[in-house]
């Protein structure tokens, strides 16, 4: 059975000012949003996510496009006719009602009956674990707390999509951690379609199910966390999600899917590549720090290898990142696990080959 679209964005964008001041917050953009699925825009300040998230939501109108939801245009309809719901940044809980009335609040504005809304706010309850606090006042919980119920109420009237903009920005590191989990078990639970804002990569790799990376008002990649971790499309995608070495590169032959290169070390080495390049073009190697290894010089090495020295060593717990300066004058760092009984550990300014496979190398246009 084929995949049905939540929200289909056509060509949109969203100009502020005008003349010589015209600024496009948002530029042409185009993106399906599937429905059941937990879909995030990611990107730096000002890339205009959340621009976007208020074009959805209808609390700003596009300068031109359309935004389609359910088959229709919704892009001139006002916030309160479509059945979307948002969740802010600042949560936007009434201090004065307890967390079952602000859990209500919504369904009492929509009519709802008296027997239809207690059921509701019961279902929320439970849905996001907070039957115990039902009566306590919102300025009397925590802010983990808050959040759950502002989640609560954005999902009591059932909309077809929710927004989220940012709402874990205010939490510390640990309750952010554990609500990244809940925020995937609700949306999984409930079959709402959820949007998602961040410009934090790793909570944007553990929660969603396809991500759109932005950039100065447009998207540059739309895929799976899989997908833009480890195929990003260019240079920027792959520079602001998670940390790449870059290598500077000349393109020998492009093939199907991939290409053979030489580094500037002249090292050759096949790689998977972005569709577009040209042989004899410069470009850009790209390898993930945990996808390559350290070995000593003395060792046979049959994989693709780089010579260097090791310039700095940053123990970081779970892991060891060793700084390699290579005999190129290029840095590259090496991301070792640490186990209990590691051996063969590097110190600095000992000379290393930094070893990885060629599917660990990805070749990108300049």
């Amino acid at each position: 059975m084929p995949e049905r679209n939540a929200v289909e964005i056509k060509s949109v964008s969203k100009v502020f000012g005008f003349g010589e001041y015209a600024v496009a917050a948002v530029d042409h953009v185009s993106v399906a949003i599937r429905e059941n699925e937990f879909f995030t825009l990611l990107g730096p300040s000002g890339c205009g996510k959340t621009t976007l998230l208020r074009l959805i939501a209808g609390f700003e109108f596009p300068s031109s496009g359309e935004i389609v939801l359910a088959g229709e245009n919704i892009a001139a309809m006002p916030p309160y006719k479509r059945p979307i719901n948002t969740v802010f940044q600042n949560y936007a809980l009434f201090p004065h009602m307890t967390v079952a009335e602000n859990i209500g609040f919504g369904l009492q504005m929509l009519g709802r009956p008296k027997a239809e809304m207690t059921a509701r706010v019961s279902e929320m309850l439970k849905l996001v674990r907070m039957e115990h606090l039902a009566g306590r006042r919102t300025s009397q919980i925590s802010g983990g707390q808050q959040q759950r119920v502002a989640l609560a109420r954005a999902l009591a009237p059932q909309p077809k999509v929710l927004l989220l903009d940012e709402p874990l920005s205010a939490l510390d590191y640990k309750l952010r951690k554990e609500m990244q989990i809940e925020l995937k078990r609700l949306q999984a639970e409930t079959g709402i379609t959820f949007i998602f804002v961040t410009h934090d990569q790793e909570e944007a790799l553990t929660m969603s199910d396809r991500i759109a990376v932005m950039s100065s008002g447009k998207i540059l990649q739309v895929g799976s966390p899989h997908d833009i971790y480890d195929r990003p499309a260019d240079r920027f995608v792959a520079d602001f999600i998670g940390e790449t070495n870059f290598l500077a590169a000349r393109v020998i032959q492009p093939g199907e899917g991939g290409a053979e290169v030489e580094l500037a070390g002249g090292l050759r080495l096949k790689a998977s590549a972005a569709p577009g390049l040209s042989a004899g073009e410069a470009a850009t190697v790209v390898v993930r720090p945990e996808h390559a290894s350290l070995s000593r010089p003395d060792r046979v090495i049959i994989a693709p290898s780089l010579q260097g020295t090791v310039s700095n060593v940053v123990y970081f717990g779970t892991d060891t990142h060793y700084h390699v300066r290579l005999d190129g004058g290029e840095t590259f760092i090496v991301r070792s696990q640490n186990r209990v009984h590691q051996h063969g550990r590097f110190e600095t300014g000992e000379p290393v080959n930094v070893v990885f496979e060629p599917g660990a190398a990805r070749v990108l246009r300049n």
